[in-house]
């Protein structure tokens, strides 16, 4: 019970010290908004970039185009093959008379020259669709394909993807390490702060020594009040990322770019997450801010 009063207490005086000191408050709070909605946009951008990169994983396909001459055994023969290959993950065959009906309908203008295509003048092969397990070892994969007999040609679109997956990396790492960046500044900024904040109250501070106050009753009020600090300066971000991502959301209709690789991730509960997210962390760096500050400057 007595532990209960002295949290309340320590509540109560730390609420109090972030209106009486309202100047330093509100400075670091500005710190606190303006760092966490940069952190809020690099957050969506490279949780929606990995999105992309997984949404490329995904639908990365091996066409795997068999020689014209091969033969319905020599098809079950490669099939059985294939699917001793470990990274491949799903497996579909496509007769050459199936891509040219799919030619066709994808373009009006190869109707009348498929029609006119018979068994024997079909320049088309047949060929296997594959999806593999993980992309990262592709080329790997793709060499073990080669290696099989009656294989024409392995296409997966190398280049494109090889480029995209190490853009999409680059970007994910740049905006983690912006985060974290901005994380650790702002905790110095905070810390800078409420050191001016513990100077400002030295008199007060020496009176609370002089009758018998314990470090910690005189430690926990700073801290708390990193807390509260961090808890204000979250509201703003959080808005921002709510209505600003639901927004952006709506204004591309869930992608970017009109491609079906490029869907950003679904506002519910993305928003939700990332604003509890940001909490957290403003939450994290006022208190973590306010304890270096107390340790480093109050010398208690």
């Amino acid at each position: 019970m007595k532990g209960i009063r002295a949290l309340g207490r320590y509540f109560r005086d730390a609420s109090k010290s972030v209106v009486r000191n309202f100047s330093l408050s509100l400075a670091s709070i500005s710190c606190i908004t303006i760092t966490l909605i940069v952190v809020s946009i690099s957050i969506v951008i490279s949780l929606n970039v990995e999105n992309f990169a997984e949404s490329i994983r995904k639908d990365v396909t091996v066409v795997v185009f068999l020689d014209n001459d091969t033969t319905k055994e020599e098809i079950k023969q490669i099939e059985e093959d294939l699917k001793k290959i470990e990274n491949i993950d799903k497996m579909e065959f496509k007769t050459k008379q199936e891509a040219a009906d799919e030619a066709k309908e994808d373009n009006e203008i190869f109707e009348t020259v498929v029609d006119g295509w018979t068994e024997d003048t079909n320049p088309l092969l047949d060929s296997f669709m594959l999806k593999v397990k993980n992309v990262e070892i592709i080329k790997d994969t793709v060499k073990e394909i080669k290696k099989l007999p009656k294989i024409n040609t392995v296409n997966y679109g190398e280049d494109i993807v090889d480029q995209l997956v190490t853009v999409f990396k680059v970007i994910e790492k740049v905006c983690i390490i912006a985060v974290i960046s901005l994380i650790v500044v702002t905790a110095f900024l905070i810390a800078n702060t409420i050191k001016l904040a513990i100077f400002s109250r030295k008199t007060e501070i020496e009176i609370m020594r002089l009758v018998g106050a314990s470090n910690i009753s005189i430690k926990v009020p700073f801290i708390i009040e990193g807390l509260f600090l961090g808890i204000i300066g979250s509201v703003i971000p959080i808005i921002i990322t709510i209505y600003g991502y639901i927004t952006i959301y709506n204004y591309f209709g869930g992608k970017i770019l009109s491609s079906s690789l490029a869907k950003l991730i679904e506002p519910y509960p993305f928003v939700y997450l990332a604003s509890l997210l940001l909490l957290g962390i403003g939450m994290l760096v006022g208190m973590f801010g306010s304890w270096r500050a107390v340790r480093k400057y109050l010398k208690i």
